[in-house]
């Protein structure tokens, strides 16, 4: 399998991350959604990443379409989420939640870095980071921190999607996650340390 896309973005980390739990091979090139957009074109015509092309050639786009494809291919026992019920619910709810802080990050990042600053709206800014902590918040309430996961006893996509969404929300907003959602920052802290959650930013 190949891997479109770096680790900086939290959507392709989200995918790198799950690879390296379920232990499947995959290379990866890095390609920039921005700096790269005509080679990204070439595997998802939206020009965004993640895309992951499978042994069959077949590509496969969006983080959720690709994870659920992960999913089937480690089977059942193995997935880092249900098949059904209201386990796989709670997983899929948080990691909307999660993975919308980094839509909301993105968007003011692209809108402060990338747009004229006599253009600039600081109040979309503001509006964008003030959505992204209190869905941070929320995801804190819910959180027992006498708990090794997010949601149950084992791993789900919902831990994963905590990691790269508290990490993202530090680096693109330089939201104080550690004063603002300290339960959550913990556990980020304690999951990231792990093997199979170490990606690099820029892997060759």
């Amino acid at each position: 399998m190949l891997l479109i896309g770096p680790n900086r973005s939290p959507y392709t980390r989200r995918v790198a991350i799950v690879l390296k739990v379920y232990g499947l091979p995959c290379e990866q090139r890095p390609l920039s959604g921005f700096d790269d957009r005509d080679a990204v074109r070439s595997f998802n015509p939206l020009g965004r990443i993640p895309a992951l092309v499978l042994d069959s050639g077949e590509t496969l786009v969006d983080s959720n379409a690709i994870l659920d494809h992960l999913d089937e291919l480690v089977g059942p026992e193995r997935a880092l989420i249900a098949g059904s019920g209201t386990e796989r619910r709670a997983v899929l709810r948080a990691c909307a939640i999660l993975m919308g802080v980094c839509d909301k990050v993105l968007q003011a990042a692209y809108h402060r870095n990338h747009v004229p600053p006599d253009k600039r709206h600081q109040p979309w800014i503001d509006d964008c980071a003030a959505q992204a902590g209190a869905a941070l918040v929320a995801i804190e309430q819910t959180l027992d921190a006498t708990q090794p996961f997010l949601l149950f006893d084992r791993l789900t996509h919902a831990d994963v999607a905590a990691v790269v969404a508290e990490r993202f929300a530090r680096g693109g907003l330089g939201l104080d996650t550690a004063r603002q959602v300290p339960r959550l920052a913990a556990l980020t802290k304690r999951l990231g340390v792990r093997p199979d959650f170490q990606v690099a930013e820029h892997p060759r």
